[in-house]
């Protein structure tokens, strides 16, 4: 069997012109790269390369081996990018309103640009998404923040609204029933905090991890909730003498070293979420 280094160190000769050069670029002494020809005209039986000029040029043979080689390089580095992506999965954290639904496009038209790229999709609150990023877990990861954290490589602004429904409005209650995140969402301290400034008694009456709950919780009556305000659902109303609160920000964070799959599902998100949530 050939060499693939043999046949690695033939084309960089014919291509700089030189032993030096083809050294330089194969990271080998000359003396190395001569001692390789040598060895793969022996395997051939037939000399590859003319020396005689003041620039190596191919023989007959060598000629013809040229461009064979120049396509067996080609399909081992086809094979060893392609092998690369497929074992290494891409791992992607997003909050749950973003896991599905205008997601799903986005991850299909990525599936089929990259076929071998094992797609690994994380959704939840947005600290274990954070935490989980930090530790490595994540290769990417769109997460709900307060604003100005971190160094992301997007962020958009996510405006906040006290949410109630519309047919069993629940905020004229006292003491106001409350549907939060578990303690360590983000929106439950500011919605708190909140409440205590406006000097009104408040009770949690239903916590839970998921947004799609939430949000039913609300619609039911069963109290009030602090949410972006793009999610209003049609059976529920804004509170909007209420005082406003500070927004968050949605913001896209990448780990270095992902390679070109992790920068092209990078960038399709961001596209996806200038259209969701406007300019940044």
């Amino acid at each position: 069997m050939l060499d693939p280094q043999l046949l690695r160190s033939f084309v960089a000769i014919l291509e700089t012109g030189s032993f030096t050069r083809a050294g330089e670029r194969v990271h080998l002494t000359q003396s190395t790269i001569s001692q390789q020809m040598r060895r793969l005209e022996e395997q051939l039986g037939c000399p590859l390369l003319d020396r005689s000029g003041r620039t190596v040029v191919t023989t007959v043979a060598g000629e013809k081996l040229l461009g064979l080689a120049r396509r067996i390089l080609a399909l081992l580095d086809e094979a060893r990018e392609r092998v690369s992506e497929a074992s290494m999965p891409l791992r992607l954290g997003v909050p749950e309103d973003f896991a599905a639904g205008a997601m799903a496009p986005v991850l299909a038209a990525f599936a089929r640009q990259y076929p071998t790229v094992r797609l690994e999709v994380q959704s939840g609150l947005s600290h274990e998404l954070w935490r989980s990023f930090e530790e490595g877990g994540l290769d990417l990861a769109l997460v709900k923040q307060a604003r100005g954290q971190g160094d992301p490589v997007a962020r958009w602004r996510e405006p906040l609204a006290w949410v109630d429904s519309r047919d069993w409005p629940a905020s004229g209650s006292d003491p106001v029933p409350l549907v939060v995140f578990p303690s360590e969402g983000l929106y439950r301290r500011q919605l708190t905090d909140s409440l205590d400034v406006m000097g009104l008694r408040w009770r949690i009456a239903y916590v839970s991890a998921s947004l799609a709950s939430l949000q039913g919780a609300v619609s039911a009556g069963i109290g009030v909730s602090l949410l972006p305000r793009r999610l209003l659902l049609p059976d529920q109303q804004e509170l909007s003498d209420w005082p406003s609160v500070r927004s968050i920000e949605l913001a896209l964070h990448l780990n270095a070293g992902g390679g070109k799959p992790l920068i092209q599902l990078s960038q399709a998100l961001i596209a996806l979420c200038e259209e969701v949530m406007g300019p940044r």
